[in-house]
């Protein structure tokens, strides 16, 4: 009998990732407050807060298969969250405009009965063009960049906003497959 899975958050991008390579699973978001979890680096954040919000749904859903992921941006060392607001999103658009920064995501699966948790985290790069500021103002303004780490979704903006990526594209919208099947596997 396969094992049920469970995807620790609310996305909705995450939800459409995951579903090319699992095609049953549950969506229980874990509430996770982030700003409490402290790390010596971007990456060892991404992945304890992958984890930290595995472990919070693992609570609600013995036995079953986790898959917790979180994605951050960083430039140079400063990592970008969610905006505030929208103030917030256009002073992370221009920050990024014209400049390559990482896409960092962590990813934690708890898996019981295969000796508990397994984490990993995949970097992406991301060169993003010198973006005229009416440009980035209208983005904002369109509410998407509101619920998403550095104010951007890469698949609402990639023509206009992307010079260039190297590595993984689904890290960049917010899951890994790749990194994910390395994991689940494992």
């Amino acid at each position: 009998m396969p094992k049920r899975v469970v995807l620790a958050s609310a996305s909705p991008r995450r939800v459409q990732l995951l579903r090319k390579i699992i095609q049953d699973f549950e969506v229980f978001p874990s509430g996770v407050d982030e700003s409490g979890i402290r790390a010596g680096t971007p990456e060892d954040f991404a992945v304890k807060a992958a984890l930290a919000k595995a472990q919070t749904v693992a609570k609600s859903f013995p036995g079953a298969v986790i898959i917790g992921a979180d994605t951050i941006v960083v430039l140079g060392g400063r990592v970008l969250g969610k905006p505030r607001d929208g103030q917030e999103a256009i002073q992370m658009l221009e920050a990024l405009s014209g400049k390559t920064h990482r896409v960092i995501t962590g990813l934690a699966v708890i898996d019981p009965g295969e000796n508990g948790a397994r984490t990993a985290h995949e970097i992406t790069s991301v060169k993003m063009r010198k973006v005229p500021r009416k440009d980035i103002i209208d983005y904002v303004r369109s509410g998407k960049p509101m619920d998403k780490a550095g104010s951007y979704g890469i698949q609402e903006i990639e023509e206009v906003f992307i010079e260039s990526i190297d590595g993984d594209y689904d890290n960049v919208v917010g899951l890994p497959l790749g990194k994910l099947r390395e994991l689940l596997s494992s």
